[in-house]
């Protein structure tokens, strides 16, 4: 999950003072790089300046933590010739989340004539700092994204709740892209597994359990440089106890899974863009990009296309779900495999309803 953490102060030291040089040769210059703006990344002062806000606020803006899922991380330590490509993938997923919140997540509220009205907004600049490494020395490949409470233009800060509210989806859409753009970069095949977890095809699930990255302890932090941290995860990998790779799922390669987009939407009166926009990814089982979901999305439910901020408009369930169209639009492009699969299950579908009538 995309972590919202508030930040309450303009010190930034945190993020310019570390090196990150467990990335270096692996990661497109430093750790710091504008999504919006510009100027050096390793000024205080001007990455300080991203976190705009008001007098009256206390909070001066956001650490938006996105981390890739630990199967993805674990590919930067056992395939150096390719870690470059997790990387840049890693990058464009996260970029993709941060448009995701900026078009509907940045919200101010104005008062005015006895209502409170909701406007878009959008942040004045944003600045992103990419690691690779945990306090406990395992791979953890991960950004800090800062933004800030004000939005560009506006006299109050940003809707804090439409953040929140809107962190689920960001983080979807953010694993959907990583899943496609590591395999078309680098060949390694990504995949969610029905209880919402990645894996790569062929990765032992030794390797998981080798670099767990939950302990009951922080840790310290530690500035390694990229030979030592080699070297270091190199012996670790010698003493793994290999336990076997999770197969890959036959179906739903460039397809989505019907039941988990249909199980997204169990339990809720109503449904908004939101929960349609995380259901459609996390159900692209191998990945799909951040516009083709949208795009997907807003072309099957044009009535939720203006919803921003935390009252967005609603469907019913049937509605969110009419799973007919979801599957004929499906996640571009379908292999022949999942369209026969796919019609066969239409052909039941409508066998089954003209037998209940």
């Amino acid at each position: 999950m995309i972590r919202v953490l508030a930040r309450r102060s303009l010190d930034v030291t945190y993020f310019t003072r570390d090196p990150a040089r467990e990335l270096d040769g692996v990661r497109e210059g430093g750790p710091g790089w504008w999504l919006r703006g510009g100027g050096d990344p390793t000024d205080p002062a001007r990455v300080a300046g991203v976190l705009a806000s008001t007098a009256r606020a206390r909070i001066v803006g956001y650490d938006l933590v996105v981390a890739a899922p630990r199967a993805v991380s674990v590919l930067i330590a056992l395939d150096e010739g390719r870690a470059g490509g997790v990387v840049a993938a890693h990058r464009a997923a996260v970029g993709a989340a941060v448009a995701y919140l900026e078009d509907r997540a940045v919200v101010v509220r104005e008062r005015g004539g006895g209502e409170t009205r909701t406007r878009a907004a959008r942040w004045s600049s944003v600045v992103a700092f990419t690691h690779g490494v945990n306090r406990h020395a395992e791979p953890h490949l991960h950004d800090h994204v800062l933004v800030g409470a004000r939005p560009e233009g506006a006299d109050v800060v940003l809707d804090a709740r439409a953040l929140v509210a809107h962190a689920s989806a960001a983080d979807a859409l953010y694993r959907a892209t990583l899943r496609s753009e590591v395999a078309r970069r680098t060949g390694h095949e990504v995949w969610r597994s029905f209880a919402g977890v990645e894996h790569v095809t062929g990765l032992d699930e030794g390797y998981r359990a080798l670099w767990p990255g939950r302990h009951l302890q922080r840790g310290d932090k530690t500035l390694w440089v990229r030979e030592d941290l080699v070297d270091l995860w190199r012996a670790e990998r010698r003493g793994v106890v290999l336990i076997g790779a999770r197969p890959a799922p036959t179906r739903h390669r460039g397809a989505l899974d019907e039941h988990r987009f249909a199980g997204a939407f169990e339990g809720r009166l109503e449904v908004a863009r939101r929960h349609v926009v995380a259901a459609w990814a996390n159900a692209a089982v191998f990945g799909q990009g951040g516009n083709d979901v949208l795009a997907a999305v807003d072309a099957l439910y044009p009535e939720l296309r203006p919803g921003r901020g935390v009252h967005e408009s609603t469907v019913g369930v049937p509605r969110a779900r009419m799973l007919d169209r979801v599957l004929e639009r499906g996640a571009r492009p379908l292999e022949p495999v999942a369209l026969d699969a796919w019609s066969q299950r239409s052909r039941s579908l409508e066998r089954s309803r003209e037998r209940s009538w």
